[in-house]
Order: C-alpha cells, then structure tokens, then sequence
C-alpha cells in the first residue's frame, strides 16, 4: 500500500470499530471543558472525570474559579498530575478569561494558546471538540501510531499533525483524533504493540518483521 491507500484503509477500519466517538471528558460548557483538557495532561480521563465532578459543583465559570482560590482548587485536583502548577494555571487563566474575554472561552486557537497551561494540543482539542471547528489535535499515541502506520515520518508533532491534515479530509479530522486515541489504547499501546503486533500494523505492513522505532512527542 501507499500512504493514501494506507489512511484510507485505517479510516474504515478505525470507522467500524469507532463509528460514534465521543470525547470522555465530563463538562458542563466551554469553560468546564477547557479545564478538564487542562488537567488531562499527564492524568487519565477518568481521574480527571472523578475531580472534575466535584470541582465543577463548586465553579463552572472563571468568576466562581477565581473566587474558589488556588488552594482550594488545589486541594480538589490534587490526585492529578501536576497539580500544584494546574492549580495555578486554572486561576491565571481564569483571571485572564475574565479580563480580556468577557468570561468567555475564545474560540481560535491563536487565542486559547495564550492562556496559562493551554499549549497547541490542549487549545486544538477545546476548538475540535466544543467548537467543532477543523483542528487535529495530535497526543503521544497519535504521534506514534501515525509513524508505525507510515502516515508520517515523525520527526516532530508538528509534522505529524501537518501529514495527517494533509492525508485525511478535514471533515473527518475530529473523529479520526478521537478514534486513533481509542484505538491506541486498546490494541496498539506504546509497549504492548511494536509496529509488528496489532491488527492494523500487521494489516498495513505484513511484511515487516522487525519493531518499528518511532519518535516520541
């Protein structure tokens, strides 16, 4: 197969195991949901899902952030990654979201990036999944499927997003994200498949018979 032949292949496939993907994070609006992909990092979906739930009873706006505090907002996420600076990151760009946007989350990524704790990744995701705005959000098991699936040569993340903007049709971009993430964790992960294991690696490439390296994010 070629690269084309090669992404059209694992879009049926990802479509027939993934046919309704939904984001697994729990919010209530824009703002709820920028917060729970903020914590995300470093964290699963679930553990973000089991703090969120009882943060967001307290604050669902920057307004009730803010006046939560950084430590009590500490004190709710702390079984999360990174809390100390997530904490600190929610109350910046609270702050900000309330200075410079009225309280509301912008909707272009340019804007997103500038606030505290939201790199391209988070901010691509806010604007893919609640927006639903064209944006492919690419994490650590996008960035490594995408090299064992000969979709990029991944040099970077950035590459690899660009490769895959350019190979798959941009009404598909949200979907793709959130089914080559799913499908990452449930049968291609970073050390249970080696380019030579799964499915769609032995699909894609029967021939290979060695690991395939891959770059990481």
């Amino acid at each position: 197969m070629n690269k084309k032949e090669r992404a059209l292949f694992v879009e049926k496939k990802l479509n027939e195991l993934f046919p309704n993907p939904k984001a697994p994070l729990d919010h209530r609006n824009a703002f709820t949901f920028l917060i729970a992909v903020l914590l995300s990092a470093q964290t699963t979906d679930k553990r973000v899902n089991i703090v969120t739930k009882e943060l967001f009873k307290k604050a669902s706006s920057p307004e009730e952030m803010l006046a939560l505090g950084e430590k009590k907002v500490y004190e709710y996420i702390k079984t999360c990654g990174l809390a100390p600076k997530k904490a600190k990151a929610i109350i910046s760009t609270s702050k900000i979201l309330i200075e410079k946007h009225n309280g509301k989350v912008p909707k272009e990524i340019i804007d997103l990036e500038e606030l505290p704790g939201v790199g391209h990744k988070t901010a691509s995701v806010v604007v893919s999944e609640y927006f639903k705005k064209p944006a492919f959000p690419v994490d650590t098991h996008i960035h490594r499927l995408a090299q064992r699936w000969g979709l990029t040569n991944g040099k970077s993340v950035k590459q690899t997003e660009n490769d895959l903007k350019e190979i798959f049709d941009e009404m598909n971009w949200r979907n793709l994200h959130l089914q080559i993430i799913f499908y990452g964790r449930a049968f291609c992960t970073a050390r249970g498949c080696d380019g030579t294991i799964c499915f769609m690696c032995k699909s894609l490439y029967p021939n290979r018979k060695t690991k395939k390296k891959t770059s990481k994010a």
